[in-house]
């Protein structure tokens, strides 16, 4: 088998999916979030920009959870109640996260990120995806000193519109002077497991991109921090929450074979691992409010 891609995706096209915060009609109830698309220059390596604020009375608290996905974070936090993890420094890199991601808004925060494409990170500044995956590191330790500087010299307080167009140009001062040939390869995997729903199984995904099993696992190691086949499903498991928060009321049996599960068993088992309530439960339970 040929170890090579039929395409590479458009510089422009989705890699990541908005998907993926629970219960979202309780978020926006506490939490402000705005998103900006970046230039097209930094458009190859990042996502989008995004920014979180909250200010909540003294002895309430809200837990926000989202599913995680497979992409690495860049963020200024200035907050009352940090995060685990966000100590002195407030801008750190966030690897992905493979569980849930829960964080207990209280107190005062304001929050810029740079959400950075599956690989777009390392394509950009080097390293290694797989060192960084459940760990809150210090951002000097991983990009240049000059893109770490922008976000935290930014104030945050003064306005959030501004900070978009600075990290614009501090990326396109960033990007490699030639293309990285793997980086395009893994955005077109990529982009193909997020659009194309009936993918279900990473040996679809290696037959329609021609690439080795060794081959695909060593590009998601290196460049977006977890294998195919994690991803794969992260995506099918979005997609399955999507559907309940719209308001799916078909068999659950149903949607589970939709997104590839071959009994609604396992598609319980791993809704709980990974939300922490069975898909009955998620769909019926009561809104949940401020504590």
């Amino acid at each position: 088998m040929a170890d090579r891609t039929n395409a590479t995706a458009d510089a422009r096209a989705p890699t990541a999916t908005r998907a993926g915060l629970l219960r979202p009609e309780q978020f926006a109830q506490h939490v402000d979030l705005h998103r900006w698309v970046p230039d097209p220059v930094a458009q190859r390596w990042v996502e989008n920009y995004w920014a979180l604020a909250w200010d909540l009375p003294e002895g309430r608290s809200f837990l926000s959870e989202t599913l995680p996905h497979p992409t690495c974070s860049l963020t200024a936090e200035h907050a009352t109640h940090p995060r685990p993890g966000v100590g002195d420094d407030p801008v750190v890199v966030t690897g992905v996260v493979t569980r849930r991601f829960e964080v207990v808004t209280q107190g005062r925060a304001r929050v810029f990120g740079v959400k950075f494409r599956p690989g777009g990170l390392v394509a950009l500044v080097g390293g290694r995806a797989r060192d960084w995956t459940d760990r809150v590191v210090a951002a000097r330790a991983v990009v240049p000193p000059r893109l770490r500087d922008a976000l935290a010299e930014h104030d945050l307080d003064d306005g959030l519109d501004g900070a978009p167009p600075v990290i614009d140009e501090v990326i396109a001062s960033l990007r490699p002077a030639h293309d990285d040939d793997t980086y395009d390869r893994v955005l077109a995997v990529i982009a193909d497991m997020l659009g194309d729903r009936t993918l279900l199984s990473v040996g679809q995904v290696e037959e329609r991109h021609e690439v080795s099993a060794r081959t695909l696992q060593r590009w998601f190691t290196s460049y977006v921090g977890v294998g195919p086949k994690w991803v794969l499903a992260r995506y099918r498991m979005h997609d399955a929450v999507s559907e309940l928060d719209a308001g799916y009321a078909g068999s659950l049996t149903d949607l589970a074979t939709r997104y590839g599960w071959f009994d609604q068993a396992h598609f319980t088992r791993d809704f709980v691992d990974l939300v922490g309530v069975t898909p009955g439960a998620y769909r019926s339970r009561p809104s949940r409010g401020t504590s």
